[in-house]
């Protein structure tokens, strides 16, 4: 049982880890620099990146986070006071957050920005980046900041396990 609960931490702190870089790579990679190009090239950009990602390997990271943490929730129930329960209840709270704004917020927009349709068909692009970008962007750093508080409790529940705490 003490593997399973170590192998289902580590599992948990590592696709955290891949769904917090990701939002965090968009934070201050990719958003900035789309700023400092014009509408259509951040439409068609978005665009494509909004199919690309849904991929199995973000899966992976993005559903796995959740169920790796979950599980990790769940085998350590039995094991009343090791003190590891808290992290891990921050952790998968902070990231069903986390979750909970992709789907109000950064799906939605993804979604609105795809009905668009294609950018050189598209009247007014600057009204379209305008409804998109700036929401998009404030809700990706909150996600941002859930994700890297839940790497850090996931990270904390990992250093409890090694104390047998």
């Amino acid at each position: 049982m003490e593997t399973a609960r170590l192998a289902s931490l580590i599992a948990a702190t590592v696709t955290m880890g891949l769904v917090s870089g990701l939002f965090y790579g968009f934070s201050v990679s990719v958003m900035p620099g789309l700023k400092r190009t014009d509408d259509r090239t951040v439409i068609e950009v978005m665009q494509r990146i909004n199919v690309a990602i849904l991929n199995g390997w973000f899966v992976l990271g993005y559903i796995g986070a959740f169920l790796f943490t979950a599980l990790a929730l769940a085998l350590h129930i039995p094991e009343d006071g090791r003190g590891v329960l808290p992290p891990l209840i921050a952790a998968l709270v902070c990231y069903v957050v986390a979750m909970g704004v992709t789907n109000k917020v950064n799906i939605p927009l993804n979604n609105v920005l795809e009905k668009a349709g294609p950018v050189g068909r598209i009247g007014d692009p600057a009204a379209v980046r305008r409804a998109f970008e700036g929401p998009w962007a404030r809700a990706n750093v909150w996600r941002t900041l859930l994700c890297t508080a839940a790497v850090g409790f996931l990270a904390w529940a990992l250093y409890l396990n090694g104390q047998g705490a």
